[in-house]
């Protein structure tokens, strides 16, 4: 085979390439999203058991990574984009860590019957707390969603161009 007909065969794999880039952005880009959102899970607590936090133990702050994040990609102009999101109110908080001054908490009480903490906004009780821990480390899970997010898309963007030049 001649160098000419090679290099046209190439160009045109190129332009098929270009063709095809948009649907193979989305597909990597909500691969990649969905990967984000379990490592994120996988990383908030309550995890392997440990349940320590009033508001962890629920799970609500877990589940919120499938339910708040958008996964679909959108396509707009050149760009593809999907969200990480938990909306929890507290998520933040776990995630990057927080001070504890010494505050009153309205509703937060402990439970005589199982000796947990517990809160309720309705309860005429309340606590004060942040005398014992005056920092609270982060868990850090939105960085482990990046991480999970930015090896999926080098992964399967090195796939489609091996299978591009195969």
């Amino acid at each position: 085979m001649s160098y000419s007909v090679s290099l046209q065969r190439r160009l045109q794999q190129l332009k098929q390439a270009q063709a095809d880039l948009p649907a193979v952005l989305s597909r990597v880009a909500k691969d990649a999203t969905q990967r984000a959102v379990e490592a994120t899970t996988e990383a908030t607590p309550p995890t392997n058991g440990n349940i320590r936090g009033t508001n962890t133990r629920t799970g609500a702050l877990k589940q919120a990574w499938q339910r708040d994040s958008q996964i679909m990609p959108a396509v707009f102009g050149n760009g593809v984009i999907t969200e990480l999101r938990n909306n929890q109110q507290y998520a933040a908080y776990v995630d990057q860590g927080h001070r504890m001054d010494r505050h009153f908490v309205p509703g937060l009480y402990i439970n005589e019957e199982s000796g947990m903490l517990e809160y309720d906004p309705g309860a005429k009780v309340g606590l004060v707390v942040g005398t014992r821990t005056k920092y609270v480390k982060g868990k850090f899970m939105t960085d482990k969603g990046k991480r999970a997010y930015e090896e999926t898309v080098l992964k399967e963007l090195d796939k489609e161009i091996r299978g591009l030049m195969g």
